[in-house]
């Protein structure tokens, strides 16, 4: 294979700690791809932009608000539609709180609507193929939540992630 052209990737999986809920999104039904399926915070980085600045803009553009990064929760390879060149991403997910929980969420034009779910909602809700992606996202934060050490996290919210 030749080297490639991709297109890079960012995902915020927004968690509560007060009530173990995650905040999902839906997209709108205007949405070129995954119209009205549910999924966390996702964009791409724009030029001249690292994958923590690209995802901290994605949070803001879509939600409003600030978070904090907790930790990476992984790396994915996708295709944003048909499985051509022009539509291959390569992505980093983080794991996120937000910083200032009493603030309102203002959802952009890319949505639809907003709800913090808990894990049992959404294993009842997200039974189809296309959000398995979004429960194994989930269930690899929630593992990585339990065993992150609290100096660990110390570290990650004092210098984040980029080297």
């Amino acid at each position: 294979m030749s080297i490639g052209k991709f297109l890079g990737g960012v995902g915020a999986l927004i968690y509560n700690p007060a009530n173990n809920t995650y905040l999902m999104l839906q997209r709108s039904s205007t949405k070129d791809v995954g119209a009205g399926k549910w999924e966390c915070v996702t964009g791409r980085v724009d030029q001249g932009e690292g994958f923590e600045q690209a995802v901290l803009r994605e949070v803001y553009e879509e939600i409003g608000v600030e978070v904090q990064l907790d930790m990476l929760i992984g790396t994915t390879h996708f295709y944003r539609g048909e499985a051509i060149p022009d539509n291959e991403l390569i992505g980093v997910f983080y794991g996120a709180h937000l910083k200032h929980p009493d603030l309102p969420i203002h959802i952009s034009h890319e949505h639809a609507q907003y709800r913090w779910m808990t894990i049992p909602e959404m294993t009842t809700l997200f039974t189809d193929k296309a959000h398995q992606w979004l429960l194994n996202l989930i269930h690899r934060d929630q593992t990585l939540r339990q065993m992150l050490p609290p100096a660990l996290l110390t570290v990650f919210h004092r210098e984040g992630f980029e080297i």
